[in-house]
């Protein structure tokens, strides 16, 4: 039978499901951006090579965390338009929740869920199951980089701000026959970012070389810098 789950319950029960996943483990989430905890616990299912789905509707990863993602290959992401459903499941369990998996372990929330078992709701667990593989079916598989997501950008970038004359950093890099990557740490050894926990932020010294932060709503965050900019 179906358990009710209240903020601390579905935190654990989250957690107990990704640790316990043996064969599967399908994780939809509408933003995709992941806190040390979660990292360590699909670390752990990528060394053990289980097969990991992610399906989100937003990123917000930064550079460093999706050079640690693409780290994974056991684990795939997939991207899927106007995604707001929140379901985990390994192999025997399913959770339905209003919890999203960057709000993992903050327990300050008021989040509510609840918990299916295969072995106790057998058709329940199936219906939800079949749910989360059609949305993986309407997905569209991403193997995330920072080259891809900084190219993406670009695009929505150029649709937004047709007159903008500055260049994203993936388009820079490329103009300075370099890699995104290797350039965006350029940056911050040079002082025009600044990264903390896992993360970049523009610095004084980015903004005053013309350096901008921007948010894409579909890729998250990223920085425009002027054409003729060199670190």
């Amino acid at each position: 039978m179906a358990k009710f789950l209240n903020t601390s319950a579905t935190n654990y029960f989250l957690e107990e499901l990704i640790k316990n996943a043996r064969d599967r483990l399908i994780l939809i989430s509408p933003f995709l951006r992941l806190n040390d905890r979660i990292k360590e616990l699909l670390e752990d299912k990528n060394r053990l090579k289980i097969d990991v789905r992610i399906v989100y509707g937003k990123s917000e990863l930064q550079p460093g965390e999706i050079s640690w993602l693409t780290a994974l290959s056991y684990l795939r992401t997939s991207f899927c338009k106007n995604l707001h459903a929140k379901c985990y499941l390994n192999e025997e369990l399913c959770i339905i929740t209003s919890l999203n998996l960057y709000e993992f372990s903050q327990v300050n929330n008021n989040e509510m869920g609840v918990l299916i078992r295969r072995s106790e709701d057998p058709d329940l667990y199936k219906e939800a199951y079949e749910e989360a593989q059609r949305i993986i079916r309407i997905s569209d598989e991403i193997r995330i980089s920072v080259e891809t997501v900084e190219k993406e950008v670009e695009i929505i970038a150029e649709n937004e701000e047709p007159s903008c004359d500055k260049l994203t950093s993936s388009k820079l890099a490329q103009k300075l026959g370099v890699k995104t990557n290797e350039f965006i740490e350029q940056l911050v050894k040079s002082g025009y970012l600044e990264a903390r926990d896992g993360k970049n932020y523009i610095t004084t010294k980015g903004k005053d070389a013309g350096g901008e932060f921007r948010m894409s709503p579909k890729h998250g965050p990223y920085f425009l810098w002027p054409e003729a900019f060199r670190p």
